[in-house]
């Protein structure tokens, strides 16, 4: 299964490896070089079809906790002053994605959005300090009736030139569902109440919508 923001790029991706496979094939006599240009194609589609894959999990909400709105890897557990939307200290656990990971963002909790904004940006790596302050960005906020106010940022990394931000402002979402998706990157950060009990460790692997981030 296959997100929707990947239907587009697969069928170009599909149509452009079937032409120059058939080119290959047509033209290159040599064997050897013509096998390798033929798999080095079908990997490319695999990758393509891999970054794109949305494969059906077994969701349970729990309110009581924060989930994951990503899969990666924990690359940063601080206290810091979050001065976007809160101006006050929060608690930040940040997941890097890597090309191979599903890139879904979806709601760590569910509630009310209060507030959804995009940021043009530059493009540095996604474990640059400032590449949460400096890089394209959206920042979304949900009202949990649990925890109050929970904001997750996507962040655009070296290869990641598209940010898809589903979050309107007014709208009730449910926890787990799609708040979007990052073409080619790279990182999730989420800001959590500064009381909230953090229930993962630095560099552990996490899943979106089924790890929980923190708990109270």
């Amino acid at each position: 299964m296959f997100h929707k923001e990947g239907y587009k790029i697969i069928l170009i991706t599909f149509s452009i490896v079937i032409g120059l496979g058939l080119i290959a094939n047509t033209f290159v006599e040599n064997t050897l070089i013509r096998g390798g240009l033929l798999i080095i194609l079908i990997l490319f589609l695999v990758l393509i079809l891999q970054f794109f894959r949305n494969p059906k999990r077994n969701f349970v909400s729990d309110e009581t906790q924060i989930l994951s709105p990503v899969d990666g890897k924990v690359v940063v557990i601080e206290e810091v002053f979050e001065k976007e939307y809160f101006n006050a200290k929060r608690l930040q656990v940040s997941v890097f994605m890597s090309p191979l990971n599903v890139h879904v963002t979806r709601y760590p909790v569910g509630g009310k959005v209060v507030f959804s904004k995009y940021h043009p940006g530059k493009f540095l790596v996604a474990w640059h300090p400032k590449s949460s302050e400096e890089n394209e960005r959206t920042t979304v906020v949900v009202k949990s009736p649990y925890f109050g106010d929970v904001l997750h940022r996507q962040i655009a990394g070296a290869l990641a030139k598209r940010i898809v931000n589903y979050a309107n402002e007014g709208q009730e979402v449910n926890q787990t569902d799609d708040s979007g998706f990052i073409k080619f990157g790279s990182r999730v950060d989420v800001f959590l109440p500064i009381d909230t009990k953090i229930n993962v460790t630095l560099n552990q692997t996490v899943k979106g919508g089924i790890t929980a981030l923190g708990s109270k």
